[in-house]
């Protein structure tokens, strides 16, 4: 999907254009104050919520009435409710909550931002990014997998209808958090056995998803770093929203430790925020920027780079095709 910027031809639209922060961050106070979650019950007053969220006041009736603007919130006389798709993507505990995402972008991203010109003037990340830290410090760890889920909830149907999972018997999701995409595919495929490899510390919380998503026994964790230990075979290796994190060697080198491990028959999937070859895809830019300012080398990056790189590992046959509203599934097959 191609994005389209606000109209820059005039200074309404330029400035429009330079106020959008303020509509994320409206949007990110809301989640942070979990404000959906608190009228998903029902409509409350502009006094009812200020006094469920412990607020000041001063303010608050414009940022509601930004809310309802931007399409987050609707006003029924002098009560509030959430929005349809507020009320089904933005409130707590729902199985399709991509608040997660949010959170992250709240607290690592936005501030990241601020310092943009830092990141450009010296190439060096702005925010905490290096996974050793978040996966040893267990809140910023939480708000990570949080994150995940909300990615892979949302795109998890959509890799199901893309891809003829018949015939093969494992499926492998390297970098797969806790297990969050595999439980889908498992889910939707009862012919596959999955397996999921991340570090050790993701163990704990894999376990105790795969139980709840009443999958224990189908799906397998394997921990270590894809860096130095092997990765398991399996028929169909995926990796989704890992490349972004490297540089282009290092992509290099996941791409053909992954083809490795897939077994004759088999085929590698990869998902990303893939770059075209011309700039119109906004979100899809914004997030390689967001790598700049959260990885050392990290980017977006096009499909034909997948293609350069597989090949290099005996890969001949590929099959690109949109995945979703933003990302891009690059199927490679050894012929």
């Amino acid at each position: 999907m191609t994005s389209t910027a606000p109209d820059v031809s005039t200074p309404a639209g330029i400035i429009r254009l330079c106020n959008a922060f303020c509509d994320a961050k409206a949007l990110l106070t809301a989640a942070e104050l979990d404000l959906f979650s608190t009228l998903h019950p029902g409509p409350l007053t502009e006094e009812e919520i200020r006094q469920r969220l412990a607020l000041h006041g001063r303010g608050l009736r414009d940022f509601l009435h930004l809310l309802v603007a931007l399409g987050l919130l609707e006003k029924d006389g002098e009560k509030y409710r959430n929005s349809p798709g507020a009320d089904r993507y933005l409130v707590r505990d729902q199985p399709t909550y991509v608040g997660g995402f949010l959170h992250r972008a709240n607290n690592n991203l936005y501030p990241a931002w601020g310092r943009l010109a830092e990141a450009l003037r010296t190439g060096k990340p702005q925010a905490a990014g290096d996974f050793e830290q978040v996966v040893n410090n267990p809140k910023v760890l939480g708000q990570f997998i949080r994150m995940m889920d909300a990615l892979t909830q949302v795109l998890g149907p959509r890799l199901v209808e893309s891809f003829d999972w018949s015939g093969y018997r494992t499926v492998l999701d390297v970098g797969g958090c806790r297990g969050n995409m595999a439980g889908q595919i498992v889910k939707a495929c009862p012919d596959l056995t999955g397996h999921v490899f991340d570090l050790p510390q993701m163990e704990p919380f894999f376990t105790e998803h795969m139980a709840n998503l009443g999958l224990t026994g189908r799906i397998e964790f394997h921990g270590g770093n894809f860096f130095h230990d092997p990765l398991p075979s399996a028929d169909l290796v995926i990796l989704g929203h890992v490349l972004h994190d490297f540089d282009r060697e290092r992509r290099r080198f996941l791409v053909h430790r992954a083809c490795q491990s897939v077994n004759p028959g088999g085929a590698l999937l990869v998902y990303d925020r893939m770059l075209g070859e011309e700039p119109d895809h906004v979100e899809n830019l914004v997030i390689s920027l967001d790598m700049l300012l959260v990885s050392d080398g990290g980017s977006e990056y096009p499909a034909s780079e997948i293609h350069e790189h597989a090949a290099g590992a005996g890969f001949t046959s590929f099959e690109d095709k949109p995945l979703g509203d933003d990302d891009t599934l690059v199927i490679c097959r050894r012929g």
